[in-house]
């Protein structure tokens, strides 16, 4: 059974920075494309970053060069960096898979983690 899980969300204050984690199971890693999109409740889940197995990577524009994403082919996981938090940063962050690199669309990934909420204060 494929499984993602994501972690070390938080609650940080504006410009602090956080690293989340995606660990995968079940998974045939190598095939897939990874991305992270976030989801604040009210609204349409949204594109953040994603990266192909071999290391190019696509970000929305709202990142503003803020973001990294990165992967780790020797233990199946994914991480998003995010430096210089803004308040309108909070939301639940999804890592996801894809056998196709750069799809920005939610409908276009077959595997979902459950989130894991980043909250940013003022």
């Amino acid at each position: 059974q494929v499984q993602l899980v994501e972690s070390g969300g938080g609650s940080v204050q504006s410009g602090d920075s956080i690293k989340l984690s995606c660990a995968t199971f079940g998974l045939a890693f190598r095939l897939y494309a990874m991305a992270w999109f976030r989801q604040t409740p009210g609204k349409a889940r949204e594109f953040v970053a994603a990266v192909d197995w071999s290391g190019p990577t696509k970000y929305a524009d709202f990142v503003e060069g803020r973001f990294t994403v990165s992967r780790d082919n020797g233990r199946n996981l994914v991480f998003l960096e995010m430096n210089n938090l803004k308040p309108e940063d909070t939301a639940s962050y999804y890592c996801a898979a894809a056998l196709n690199f750069g799809m920005t669309t939610p409908n276009d990934y077959t595997y979902w983690g459950q989130g894991t909420q980043v909250t940013v204060s003022s």
